[in-house]
């Protein structure tokens, strides 16, 4: 990233309470990227929500909508973030210095157990994909290799046996979309397994105890007589099914919760703008 668009998306940071963590994500990111009406969207991580935003609108009260200051204040944007969506405040539609921004606040427990357990497969999807990180105190850029090799894990489990280096990047992409499952079947059956058994092994243990509920569990013993627990999968096509399954009906239940979430927090005009903003977007990739 060029210093001067790298200084420009810091700037923001000045006009908002300290974070702990920040990375910019989404076409903000794209170098050829000069529409000034595209949000330019960040994900702040915070120790404590409900105090950030309480300082937060002491700085800019214009951010959220008026509804939920006059209900609650910062409790209230608290308490939907984390009892209805998934623990993330979105203020969108923020105007300054010219430009549009949108930024989501999550307490940085939340932000780093999803990075490690993939237990909302939210904000993890949103780090699996190219982010730049412009504040780090907690050095999450290390915790979030942890999320990329279990998507790479992820992904390969997905793809056929033959595949190339853009199929790979496009299926990590679309994890958290949930996307097509394409698999082929390999030649050589214990070859195949053997794989399907390492794969899923680097996978956060929050999803393969989600993977042994359904297909079961055996002991086994390692080469030092221990014993272990291992997934009883009879085909990497059976793993790749369950583990899809699973990481749908994770993504389901989240954006289903976040969206909720954000109408209530923004109010239903900035609601169904940003609504209407997405449906816009998706129509013009299908013509």
């Amino acid at each position: 990233m060029e210093k001067d668009n790298k200084a420009e998306l810091e700037s923001f940071l000045k006009v908002i309470p300290p974070v702990e963590f920040c990375c910019v994500y989404g076409s903000a990111l794209h170098p050829n990227n000069h529409d000034k009406s595209k949000l330019v969207d960040y994900i702040l991580g915070v120790p404590n929500p409900q105090e950030w935003h309480a300082e937060n609108l002491k700085l800019n009260r214009d951010h959220y909508a008026s509804c939920i200051l006059r209900l609650g204040g910062a409790r209230l944007v608290t308490e939907v973030a984390d009892k209805i969506g998934v623990g993330v405040h979105f203020n969108p539609y923020v105007n300054w210095n010219d430009k549009m921004f949108k930024y989501g606040v999550v307490r940085m427990h939340d932000l780093v157990q999803d990075i490690l357990n993939w237990e909302r497969f939210y904000l993890c999807g949103r780090l699996q994909k190219p982010v730049h990180i412009l504040v780090d105190n907690l050095d999450v850029e290390s915790l979030n290799s942890v999320n990329l090799r279990a998507a790479v894990s992820a992904a390969l489990l997905l793809l056929p046996m033959k595949f190339s280096e853009e199929d790979l990047y496009a299926k990590i992409c679309s994890l958290s979309y949930t996307g097509d499952l394409r698999m082929l079947f390999a030649e050589d059956r214990h070859k195949d397994l053997l794989a399907a058994h390492t794969l899923v092994s680097s996978l956060p243990p929050a999803v393969r105890s989600e993977m042994a509920t359904k297909l079961g569990e055996k002991k086994c013993f390692s080469e030092s007589g221990q014993a272990v627990r291992e997934l009883m999968i009879s085909s990497r096509e059976e793993a790749a099914k369950c583990m899809q399954k699973i990481l749908k009906r994770k993504v389901m239940v989240s954006s289903a919760r976040q969206a909720i979430s954000g109408l209530l927090a923004v109010g239903g005009v900035n609601g169904m703008r940003y609504l209407a903003s997405k449906m816009t977007k998706a129509w013009k990739s299908w013509t």
